[in-house]
């Protein structure tokens, strides 16, 4: 869960920050197009686009997790191993959750994706036009995808 930490610093100063589990972002590819979906986020209001990703359970490996959310989230499974891409916190000033970042690119269907989640199949130009307008628009999953599309 999610703890709102209130961390004395100074005699009467605190600093106020979120403890909360770390999380997985995979990006899956399917030839030219990488898999995205669209669910509502509530703190914004909004149905937004992004990859696939979820926190990691307690004793659950990123590894682990990537699969799972990709397997949940899209109703697709990797047919090996997800390359890992890289780690980062999220939001040091506020939190102290690291992003594993992991990409795919051998898939199978499988099921449908969970409820309330749609699936998309974009390429490269329409998620950088999506970032430009705002629909696609959580922080760490353009900090993913910009490190892949410079990586590979």
């Amino acid at each position: 869960g999610i703890n709102l930490i209130n961390k004395k610093f100074n005699r009467n100063q605190f600093y106020h920050y979120f403890e909360e589990p770390d999380n997985v972002i995979i990006i899956p590819k399917i030839k030219n197009n990488y898999i995205i979906v669209r669910q509502k986020r509530e703190p914004i209001n909004k149905k937004n686009f992004e990859f696939p990703m979820g926190w990691i359970d307690k004793g659950e490996k990123p590894l682990s997790t990537a699969k799972r959310e990709l397997a949940e989230e899209t109703g697709y499974i990797s047919l090996k191993n997800p390359i890992k891409l890289l780690e980062f916190y999220a939001d040091p000033g506020r939190g102290n959750r690291t992003c594993h970042c992991y990409f795919i690119d051998k898939l199978k269907k499988y099921k449908k994706p969970e409820k309330g989640i749609k699936v998309f199949l974009k390429n490269k130009k329409q998620i950088i036009k999506m970032i430009k307008n705002k629909t696609f628009n959580n922080g760490a999953h353009i900090a993913a995808f910009n490190y892949y599309i410079n990586k590979y």
